[in-house]
């Protein structure tokens, strides 16, 4: 067999990798000249980073805390660079030098394209499948709001699966290499629920493949391929262990970690039944809040099943704009609703960027591959498709999900089940590229394949065409909100009620037009496929066409979602965020370190304030439990006291002439004397003392640091004694005392992992702090004058960046080691799997003629 190097079996894939990259160029031109798409989401993490960004211009160094969101948070959960990573970070610095949508979109294609090749099918069967992946609607609405980090999570999805596929096949090196460095990217990407959902899907994978090898008798492979990927695993997660330490001890704490509350209910964590011990996680109603619903599965096939996004979609022909102008109102502002703001999305869900459409003519091929593939792969493909549309369903198929988040580990952390949907488009793709691939290895025609070819046709096609003809009539389209929101706009229950009607009609036109778009594309593609079946079409002009007409239709709806009118000149973006007279004026007051309330707004889930000021609230799905739980029952009940103890000077409120400056002249400071310590028995207490209490001369602490107060005689006398604060920077906070006698001194300052993250000093000796009022610091202070310091030294960093250190070493060392081995193999290509007869099938020559194959001896 001819032998050939590793040049030349990469030639062809390098060529098809850059088409790739061109078409993502094409799909986002604007990056290419200058302009940015306006991401909300990352907005609002460039905003809470400021701090950061600026003590790291000033010092060189990014602080490990800042006060700029929650009234503090550990800043390595907000933007923390680590340059022990080395890896992850040149690769991430290499993406910088191209526009940041082409990067995503292309990265996507490329892990996908990678994973096809080790499956056998490069070429335009690799670039068929990565155009699925990458332009599933799902993934680009990810796009336009900023879910970065998302989108890169999923992008290396399909390289950890290669790495996992290689090594179990007894390619060991590659498969080493391959998983190592897709896991690096993996965990460098910080999105650990999608990483979380791969690894359950590698799990699988894991077990099928094991089962497989033990029934043939191949053990030392089994063994040798697992220890291959213990080899990386480890090394691949190393090369991050800074990030995974702290995310894995952070976690602990928040929203996601367990509460001491027992008598009270929160939205984001807490059980419903008072009295009842916290779950170790989130609840099932917070969860769940965002669960696709069984019939928004029919989605896939049309976008339009359920309207689109929650935010417009219509157009001037439609029949709410007729309606609206017919009532009156101004054509600019009902163009405007139609296009931005009419609620055309009549699912469950609260709100959607827009559908997980995966492309009518990919199901009809997945389909038609599930039906005739021999590849015992399939099973394993089909088996997580369905796994995966089931917990997208959420609280909608509670007797699996139910099970899972009560039972299954880590499953109960994580939210917004729905984006299992972007893993279902990357088997999707899989699945289809099998059936061609079946096609291309066995030289079908269509007589042989006329019954599973019209088994597809109707299962996908006569659906859409069935919805296209009949959809008015079978469901209602109607959300439950809609009656209300049109009689508040035009406050007459009449004249909303015939709004509606018209809302109504325009879901079912979206229904059958977009249905009988699905039933078109459809039979181009089965029209095609039945040309290169009965040899009336070449492979070299079947597989081309098939994918132009695959991007087309996935494209034709990515536009309506993400196109050239989502980009903005940078300037614009960068003026986002100007401060407003009320921001200026708070601005002005330099005397010291103090906290900003943007009430003009909802202060927990913006980062507006964040932007300019240290703010007591934010945006960030890492906040503090305890904090959390401050703001939910503390704060209503006593906003006053919570202010005040949070040091919160100003406050924003909304005005008729713009936001305003309310002063707060009660604020405590950045530290003060209490004249009575109030000791509690447990977390109830606590917070229930926090929402009557008066912060100024009353401290409530948790019994367990009753020693640190033992032998005070109160109430203590605090007249004439002073501390205040003489330096600040987001680590490191000097504070002066002054005090006749030993006194109690509580600080405006976030407890976290006092005494071990968060450390005190006094005259430079360290000594004990405790926490106060549910979420602040405080401390024994002796009589006299004393320099007090809080540092923020988590030991945990040292010991990931030598981790980080160690495994990114290896992991480079790895890498040279798969070069070289890849370089001096002598491969050909129905060993290596980069061009088998599929490949070339789909390149467009002629396959050579197929063995004949025993029943059940299909390969995975």
């Amino acid at each position: 067999m001819k032998q050939t190097t590793l040049l030349q079996r990469l030639g062809p894939h390098l060529l098809f990798v850059l088409a790739l990259f061109i078409l993502a160029s094409i799909y986002f031109l604007p990056a290419w000249q200058g302009k940015v798409i306006n991401m909300p989401d990352t907005q609002q993490s460039w905003a809470s980073a400021r701090e950061i960004r600026e003590v790291k211009e000033q010092t060189g160094q990014a602080p490990l805390w800042t006060n700029a969101l929650f009234s503090g948070m550990p800043a390595y959960m907000v933007s923390f660079p680590n340059p022990t990573a080395f890896v992850g970070m040149a690769i991430w610095g290499f993406k910088a030098l191209f526009p940041a949508p082409v990067m995503l979109l292309f990265a996507q294609m490329l892990g996908m394209y990678i994973l096809l090749v080790v499956l056998g099918a490069g070429g335009w069967l690799g670039v068929l499948g990565a155009v699925t992946f990458a332009f599933g609607t799902y993934n680009m609405v990810s796009i336009e709001a900023g879910h970065v980090s998302k989108v890169y999570a999923l992008a290396y999805g399909p390289g950890i699966l290669a790495g996992v596929i290689q090594a179990l096949r007894g390619r060991y090196v590659g498969g080493m290499v391959l998983t190592a460095l897709f896991l690096c990217l993996e965990f460098g990407s910080n999105h650990l629920q999608i990483t979380y959902y791969l690894f359950l899907i590698l799990g699988i994978y894991v077990v099928f493949r094991a089962v497989e090898l033990l029934r043939e008798g191949k053990l030392r492979q089994l063994a040798l391929g697992l220890a291959a990927l213990l080899v990386a695993g480890a090394i691949g997660a190393g090369s991050w262990s800074t990030r995974l330490l702290t995310v894995n001890q952070y976690s602990k704490e928040t929203i996601r970690g367990r509460s001491e509350l027992t008598a009270t209910t929160t939205s984001q964590g807490q059980d419903k039944d008072a009295g009842k011990p916290a779950s170790d996680g989130l609840t099932e109603d917070y969860a769940f809040a965002y669960s696709y619903g069984k019939l928004e599965t029919f989605t896939l096939l049309v976008p339009g099943f359920l309207g689109g996004g929650s935010g417009g979609g219509l157009s001037t022909s439609s029949d709410l704009y007729q309606a609206m102008t017919s009532k009156g109102v101004d054509p600019s502002a009902a163009r405007q609703f139609v296009e931005q703001g009419a609620p055309v999305y009549w699912g469950d869900q609260p709100i959607v960027g827009g559908p997980a459409y995966a492309g009518a003519i990919m199901l009809f091929l997945f389909v038609l591959g599930m039906l005739i593939s021999q590849n015992r792969l399939k099973w394993f493909v089909l088996g997580v498709t369905i796994l995966l549309i089931m917990i997208a369903w959420g609280k909608n198929f509670m007797l699996l999900n139910g099970f899972l988040f009560d039972y299954f580990p880590y499953f109960n952390k994580f939210r917004a089940m729905t984006m299992t949907l972007a893993i279902v488009q990357l088997f999707i793709g899989i699945g289809a590229v099998l059936g061609l691939q079946e096609i291309a290895r066995r030289n079908l025609t269509f007589a042989e394949l006329k019954q599973p070819f019209l088994i597809s046709l109707a299962a996908t096609g006569g659906l859409a065409l069935l919805f296209a003809l009949l959809g008015g009539t079978l469901f209602d389209f109607r959300a439950p909100n809609d009656a209300q929101l049109f009689t508040q706009i035009f406050g007459d229950a009449g004249v909303g009620n015939e709004m509606l009607r018209a809302l109504v009609s325009d879901r079912q036109s979206l229904l059958r037009g977009d249905s009988f778009r699905s039933f078109i594309f459809i039979m181009l593609a089965a029209g095609l496929l039945w040309l290169y079946l009965n040899k009336r079409l070449k492979p070299a002009l079947f597989y081309p066409l098939l994918v132009g007409l695959v991007i087309i239709d996935l494209i034709m709806v990515d536009k309506r979602w993400v196109n050239n009118s989502d980009f903005v000149s940078k300037s614009v973006v960068q003026n986002q965020y100007e401060p407003s007279l009320a921001d200026q004026q708070i601005l002005q007051d330099t005397s010291s370190s103090y906290r900003v309330l943007d009430n003009t707004t909802n202060f927990m889930s913006s980062n507006n304030a964040s932007f300019f000021h240290k703010s007591i609230g934010g945006y960030n799905p890492a906040r503090l439990r305890r904090y959390d739980e401050l703001m939910t029952y503390g704060f209503p009940k006593n906003p006053a006291g919570v202010l005040n103890m949070l040091n919160a000077r100003y406050i924003i409120r909304p005005d008729q002439n713009g936001p305003a400056v309310q002063h707060n002249a009660e604020a405590l400071g950045n530290a003060w004397f209490v004249k009575v310590v109030r000791l509690v028995d447990n977390a109830d207490q606590e917070m229930a003392a926090v929402q009557t209490l008066n912060p100024k001369d009353t401290v409530v602490v948790d019994r367990r640091f009753a020693d640190q107060v033992k032998g005070l005689n109160f109430p203590l006398e605090t007249a004439g004694n002073t501390i205040r604060l003489t330096a600040y920077h987001p680590e490191r906070l000097t504070y002066t005392s002054q005090a006749s006698t030993d006194q109690v001194a509580v600080f405006s300052e976030v407890y976290y992992r006092g005494d071990s993250d968060w450390n005190a000093y006094i005259d430079g000796q360290k000594v004990p702090h405790f926490r106060a009022n549910y979420v602040l610091r405080a401390m024994r202070v002796p009589a006299g004058k004393h320099q007090i310091e809080f540092k923020f030294e988590p030991p945990i960093i040292a010991v990931g960046n030598t981790i980080d250190l160690v495994a990114n070493s290896l992991l480079l060392g790895l890498m040279l080691l798969g070069l070289v081995w890849a370089w001096r193999s002598k491969g050909n290509p129905e060993e290596d799997n980069l061009s088998g007869p599929e490949t070339q099938a789909a390149a467009g020559s002629t396959p050579a003629p197929a063995k004949p194959k025993t029943r059940g001896a299909a390969k995975s």
